[in-house]
């Protein structure tokens, strides 16, 4: 089978190296496009491949057209919604994410954002600590759960709301779950962000949520730019003098947000949270893993659509 490599945010070269090698032991052709600057590059390289593993890549309709081999797709990272999962269907295509890999990596950016946040970017006036402040994870997946983790080492209040998450798992984790999206807003001075993209969550972070937050509020998105409605962000920075908002996932507003509110807006010029050696590694070789045992055996466990 040839599997191909399709990333314009490449991986690692080390992570490169391991994937190449697990394909090839197993019996497979290893192909590699990187940093490719045009969609013709990317159609040319999946006209004869069996397999795609890509990271933030779009994989639709257009895609699948140019494709007529591929069988299985691989996100390397959790979330999935840039690979369209109707057209995927439609062509007979299995896709599949690769949930956790990513989490540590993109947990610890939430308290990168935290202390620079609190410390006022480290320019000299008195900041605050993170010791005994109440933080609240919205939706309590594989990064919120390492988020609680790393809170805990702070001597942090951890809470959490999610209404698709078995409430066992959260008692397990010793942390507090709270019956609403309102309650976790009302009282926490920090919530990190972790809802997927949906139908239900898009712009459903608005100003009647963000506002109940306490005095001092600090509000992290490491999830999706798509989760909040960026005007009513905008409107409420613009009352609340004590709001801060630090994001992961630049916002289309950026421009203004970054010009109006200063030391009060952060965001990353490009997500980064799976920016790191070892999520990136270990990404990608479960991705490798994945196709070479649906190919081996029809294993399909962590299929999307």
């Amino acid at each position: 089978m040839r599997i191909l490599i399709a990333t314009e945010k490449p991986f690692t070269a080390d992570a490169v190296n391991r994937i190449e090698e697990k394909i090839e032991q197993a019996g497979h052709d290893f192909v590699l496009l990187e940093k490719y600057s045009d969609s013709g590059q990317l159609f040319d390289a999946v006209k004869e491949a069996d397999a795609l593993i890509v990271r933030s890549d779009r994989v639709d309709e257009q895609l699948f057209e140019h494709a007529p081999n591929l069988k299985v797709v691989v996100r390397a990272g959790a979330g999935y919604d840039n690979i369209d999962l109707d057209a995927a269907t439609k062509h007979g295509v299995v896709a599949m994410n690769t949930p956790g890999q990513n989490a540590n990596g993109v947990a610890e950016l939430v308290f990168a954002m935290m202390l620079m946040s609190y410390r006022h970017f480290m320019k000299g006036s008195s900041g605050h600590e993170l010791r005994g402040k109440r933080i609240g994870v919205h939706a309590y997946g594989n990064v919120a759960s390492n988020v609680a983790r790393i809170a805990k080492g702070f001597d942090m209040e951890v809470f959490a709301y999610d209404a698709y998450c078995a409430p066992e798992k959260m008692k397990h984790d010793d942390v507090i779950m709270v019956g609403s999206r309102e309650d976790l807003y009302r009282y926490c001075d920090i919530v990190s962000i972790h809802v997927p993209l949906t139908e239900e969550t898009r712009r459903s972070v608005d100003f009647d949520l963000m506002n109940l937050m306490p005095h001092d509020p600090l509000l992290i998105n490491t999830a999706r730019k798509e989760v909040m409605n960026e005007e009513d962000l905008l409107r409420l920075m613009t009352i609340r003098q004590d709001f801060c908002y630090m994001t992961d996932v630049m916002p289309g507003l950026h421009e203004i947000l970054n010009s109006k509110f200063g030391d009060r807006y952060f965001s990353t010029p490009k997500k980064m949270g799976a920016q790191t050696a070892e999520a990136n590694l270990k990404a990608g070789v479960a991705a490798a893993d994945q196709i070479i045992e649906f190919f081996r055996t029809g294993d399909d466990h962590f299929r999307v659509n």
